[in-house]
């Protein structure tokens, strides 16, 4: 069987895709529905999920996407537009992780946090000055992974609000339920450190586990048993960094810009549950 490319859509990827696509005859949106009569036959909805893939993966401005290949660039931006209005890659992504949880199991009893920053030079929406790069505007991608780095909440937030402040709403917004019959603990780096923040994630039932670098490199030495579990976060987000049009933040509103970075989660996670992309 031919390997598929990063930005090809398999179809066993299809087969959990289709079912969640938004009907435009249910949508309440009256200006992107096809008016009644002649025209066009309507784009094929596996063309234009696999456009949007495309650009995702690639980085491409969306009037680039190949004409061959995809047809009117404008068109899949549109239905773009109108599939993140119905919130259809947060859904696509909720039901990988059912699907993961079926097949591997969501380690749910080791969990970590952190926040990555990211360029934002158009952002218009949960931006601010980034301090580490000389006040240039950025966005910071706020994540909370499983024991695999299987993402399962994921805020956005200026790159000038600190980790700790967005905390309890990153917690608070796992998108799919979470077991209140296992042991959960949540490891986290320094910058969560501190009475109010180990307090929330207590009251939201965890064990914390807030510790720097340094200290874990020590403990590792003391004990060559001892295993670190803070990294699984850091190399999700190494995962979201390999879809090129979220590496640098070229989305004005908040609302596209989250569909792209659900819709990575959604291949990240259907990925791990053995679904091939490529």
């Amino acid at each position: 069987m031919a390997k598929v490319k990063s930005w090809e859509v398999s179809d066993s990827f299809w087969q959990k895709v289709e079912p969640l696509i938004p009907s435009p005859k249910r949508d309440p949106n009256k200006q992107y529905l096809r008016k009644p009569g002649g025209g066009r036959k309507p784009m094929p909805a596996r063309k234009i999920f696999a456009g949007i893939v495309y650009v995702l993966r690639t980085g491409c401005q969306w009037k680039a996407l190949p004409k061959e290949g995809f047809g009117s660039s404008s068109a899949i931006h549109t239905h773009f537009l109108r599939w993140a209005e119905s919130s259809f890659f947060v859904s696509l992504w909720r039901a990988g992780l059912a699907e993961y949880d079926e097949m591997e199991g969501i380690s749910w009893k080791w969990q970590s946090i952190d926040g990555a920053t990211v360029k934002a030079p158009l952002a218009q929406e949960t931006v601010g000055p980034n301090p580490t790069d000389r006040g240039k505007k950025g966005s910071k991608r706020n994540l909370l992974v499983d024991g695999c780095g299987v993402p399962l909440s994921l805020v956005v937030s200026g790159a000038n609000r600190h980790d700790v402040t967005q905390l309890e709403i990153v917690l608070d917004e796992i998108v799919i339920e979470r077991p209140d019959d296992i042991e959960q603990h949540l490891c986290a780096d320094k910058g969560y450190y501190g009475d109010p923040a180990l307090q929330i994630i207590i009251s939201k039932g965890y064990t914390p586990h807030v510790k720097s670098r340094g200290e874990e490199i020590h403990k590792k030495k003391k004990n060559p048993r001892y295993k670190s579990r803070r990294w699984v976060v850091e190399v999700s987000h190494s995962w979201f960094n390999r879809f090129r049009k979220i590496l640098v933040r070229y989305e004005k509103l908040n609302i596209t810009y989250l569909s792209l970075l659900h819709l990575a989660a959604a291949i990240i996670t259907y990925r791990k549950a053995g679904f091939i992309y490529g």
